[in-house]
């Protein structure tokens, strides 16, 4: 039974209601579990309150206890973002290795397999998937988190990720609402303006959007994106001619809305976090993530205040904060209705995301080398991780070719400094060079190094684990399509097997 809210006026209620807090620590605090029987109907877990599953498990367990129709979330895109693997790497390829494949069989596959393991943690909100068509490749937050750059490959692996995904009770939240593939500029630290005409807009943007919307998304997340066509002075979070003229009126969605996170630059650094929660409310959000940064008590009260502020000077409509938080009721009702059932008998695919990582991997051959059958010295060029993906989650394929090839060494190497594959060289003292890079092509140091590399040893191996948009470099190039642990382990049976 839902934890009775009496003696907390409607105002307060609905206020907490609309808020998707995150919290420290990997039990539940004091002060979530006193929200949550005052109104607070949603929590967020992020990374810094996962350590094992089983965990995991007893922490939504013990909030629970509190709100049983509680609305748990989590940014579990798989891939390189991922939070319930954050310290091992995740166990499934991420969208842009799915796209890699085009077997939406598959995707759905693996998005159903995710959905189960969330579920039997007691996650029933999972922000994902992303639908942004992958336009601008030097775009500095999306990258692997696309399917692809082709929008009929991302529309229909958007909608096969949502089915997938919601078939285990887990409801989607199809992101970064109108589309944030086409920017050069990182929302966690700036408002990306994206100039479309209107014609690319609907045949590029908005389509993957419609598809997940035709695939029943329960959730739509809005980005901290400005869009001149449709409102050139507020970003989309804040934008109602975005979020409640289009998405609503156009688009004709009527599931959630969701912010992207509040703390975010492009939000808080322009209007101020509880402005902006104010502003998105009244836009036609429906809920606040908040707490990747701030995830204290303090920060939800001052939310509250500010929108029970906002309310009673007439600057937010009262019936407006009542219907976002009737929406996030509804979702709330929806998960408690498709709870994960047991799955039956041989339905389960534990190995899927292995699987679909080994069919992503692509392998180039521009000359004849001699196949790795001995130790080799791996060269790791780490970029500077974005905030989404964040620096805490291994990646690479070090670990795995020390299994395979005992005597294996391993190095890592930033562009700080002298030329990295100078150093690279000089740290593998004459043996076979495997030298895994990220994006190269927006990062000229990684090219630098891989020039040396090359010139030195012809029989580099390159591995590229983020979008392959370069020339395959070197006799034997390696591409996963993605950072996930699983992508590892497959480009790493690649370089052995040559």
């Amino acid at each position: 039974m839902t934890t009775s809210t009496t003696g907390t006026d409607t105002l307060t209620r609905d206020a907490l209601a609309v808020l998707q807090p995150g919290f420290a620590g990997t039990t539940a605090p004091d002060w979530v579990r006193r929200r949550l029987g005052e109104g607070l109907a949603s929590v967020a877990l992020f990374g810094r309150n996962v350590a094992t599953a089983e965990q995991v498990t007893a922490l939504t367990a013990q909030l629970r206890a509190e709100r049983d129709d509680l609305l748990v979330a989590i940014d579990e895109e798989s891939g390189d973002v991922t939070r319930l693997e954050v310290r091992t790497g995740s166990s499934f390829p991420g969208n842009h290795a799915l796209g890699a494949v085009d077997d939406t069989a598959l995707t759905r596959g693996v998005a159903r397999e995710l959905g189960r393991r969330l579920a039997e943690c007691g996650v029933n909100f999972n922000w994902a998937p992303s639908a942004d068509v992958n336009a601008d490749p030097d775009n500095p937050v999306i990258g692997v988190r696309s399917f692809g750059r082709d929008t009929g490959l991302v529309a229909r692996h958007t909608a096969a990720w949502v089915e997938g995904l919601q078939s285990t009770g887990v409801a989607a939240c199809t992101k970064h609402f109108p589309g944030h593939g086409d920017t050069s500029v990182d929302s966690h630290h700036a408002v990306p303006h994206i100039d479309l005409d209107a014609t690319t807009l609907h045949e590029r943007e908005l389509q993957p959007f419609r598809a997940a919307i035709e695939a029943g998304t329960r959730a739509v997340m809005s980005a901290h994106i400005k869009v001149p066509i449709l409102d050139p002075d507020r970003p989309a979070t804040l934008s109602h001619r975005i979020l409640t003229g289009l998405l609503r009126g156009e688009l004709g969605y009527q599931g959630l809305i969701v912010t992207d996170g509040m703390e975010m630059r492009a939000v808080s650094g322009t209007y101020g976090l509880e402005h902006g929660v104010v502003l998105a409310i009244a836009a036609g959000a429906d809920a606040i993530c908040v707490g990747g940064g701030l995830c204290d008590e303090d920060t939800v009260q001052g939310l509250t205040d500010a929108l029970v502020a906002a309310v009673r000077s007439g600057e937010l409509p009262e019936e407006r904060l009542a219907d976002a938080a009737a929406r996030v009721h509804a979702l709330a009702d929806w998960t408690a209705t498709t709870r994960l059932s047991p799955a039956p008998e041989g339905d389960r695919d534990p190995e899927i995301g292995l699987t679909a990582a080994r069919r992503a991997v692509t392998v180039t051959r521009t000359g004849p080398a001699a196949p790795v059958t001995g130790p080799v010295y791996v060269a790791t060029f780490h970029p500077a991780a974005n905030i989404a993906v964040g620096d805490e989650t291994p990646w690479g394929v070090g670990a795995e070719l020390e299994r395979l090839l005992p005597g294996t060494s391993t190095g890592s190497f930033t562009g700080t400094g002298t030329d990295a594959g100078a150093r690279a060289l000089e740290a593998a003292a004459g043996r076979r060079v495997v030298a895994v890079v990220r994006d190269e092509h927006r990062h000229p140091w990684m090219r630098t190094a891989l020039d040396t590399l090359l010139a030195a040893g012809p029989d580099t191996v390159v591995v590229e684990m983020g979008v392959p948009q370069s020339v395959p470099r070197g006799t034997l190039h390696i591409a996963t399509h993605g950072a996930a642990r699983v992508c590892g382990t497959a480009a790493a049976e690649a370089v052995v097997a040559g």
